[in-house]
């Protein structure tokens, strides 16, 4: 039995739906999110990718479509994936005027039309026909400076183009500040670099894979972080900040929490997560199969990346939870 009630009671500030909205700590806000969007080349409709139900690779008209609909409901961005029909050792398409990327950039800048921000990968791995993130050397390792020159290359073009923000995903050692420094000089210094700073070599991305039509043979760990550490993911941002990033990720999100904070907590620049594939497959197969609420899901999961730390999240319910955020359906 009680003998006195108690004085202190913190739940009288969750009594009523609309008093815990009032005292809500982390709020989402469809400006915070962007949308991750499959551009394939070579195809005249959407096709659906089996490993992420709702998700396809977009066409070039159904691109603009996508666009549309995400810029309607208020999302801030998109980050634009190519899918070549050709590859080769160098990733060539990733540096064509006319390759998937490059096109499909120039498309959606003109469907965006200065609504949302387009944003571009800058990575080789989808344009190599090793799956690697960069050019390899003879012994069938990836060379990083020789990387670096391509990827210098690649950020030109999709400068050109007219990507806003280039997402440098590759994890080579001095990316950052290869690519900042030939921006500059081409005169895109208002071009924006997002560095993928602490990018893990997580068991995450496989469905990611499905839908660029991955070639990878091994793994990424010589260049990608290894799970199992935490400091090493804040010292690669740090170096890109000091390297010139404007802003730095940490990719996947909801298995690093503790990184993201601790990046959160030391960044003088915006910090970003990336809901992967991964984690989007696993909520969408759960609720498929009735055994959790795929919205209450969808929501808690993004507001527990932005609890973290995260000023914007890359996630592939951005188009949908933008909407539900717009009726008030967001708790």
């Amino acid at each position: 039995m009680v003998t006195s009630a108690p004085r202190v009671r913190p739940r009288r500030l969750r009594e009523t739906p609309a008093l815990r909205r009032l005292v809500s700590e982390t709020r989402l806000h469809a400006a915070d999110l962007v949308l991750p969007v499959f551009v394939r080349e070579g195809i005249t409709e959407p096709l659906p990718i089996a490993s992420m139900p709702g998700v396809v690779q977009h066409s070039l008209e159904s691109l603009r479509t996508a666009i549309d609909e995400a810029a309607a409901v208020g999302v801030g961005g998109v980050m634009l994936f190519g899918v070549p029909e050709r590859r080769d050792a160098r990733g060539s398409g990733a540096t064509d005027p006319d390759g998937i990327l490059n096109v499909a950039t120039r498309v959606a800048v003109e469907a965006a039309a200065g609504r949302l921000v387009v944003q571009t990968d800058l990575c080789l791995d989808e344009f190599t026909d090793h799956g690697h993130c960069g050019v390899l050397d003879d012994v069938g390792r990836v060379d990083n400076d020789r990387t670096l020159e391509r990827y210098v290359a690649m950020g030109l073009e999709q400068a050109r183009a007219g990507s806003e923000v280039l997402g440098l995903s590759g994890m080579m050692d001095g990316q950052v500040a290869a690519v900042r420094e030939a921006l500059d000089d081409a005169g895109f210094e208002r071009t924006a670099i997002l560095a993928y700073s602490a990018k893990y070599a997580s068991a995450f991305y496989g469905p990611f894979r499905d839908a660029v039509e991955s070639t990878l043979e091994g793994d990424r760990r010589t260049y990608q972080l290894d799970p199992g550490n935490r400091r090493e993911g804040l010292r690669e941002a740090v170096i890109d900040i000091e390297e010139g990033a404007d802003i730095v990720m940490v990719k996947p999100a909801g298995s690093y929490l503790d990184v993201l904070a601790d990046v959160a907590a030391a960044s003088d620049v915006p910090v970003w997560a990336y809901q992967v594939s991964g984690e989007y497959a696993m909520i969408e197969a759960a609720a498929a199969h009735g055994w959790i609420d795929r919205k209450r899901a969808v929501i808690e999961s993004v507001r527990g990346i932005r609890r973290a730390g995260a000023d914007a999240v890359l996630t592939y319910w951005a188009t949908e939870l933008a909407g539900w955020i717009r009726n008030g359906d967001d708790a």
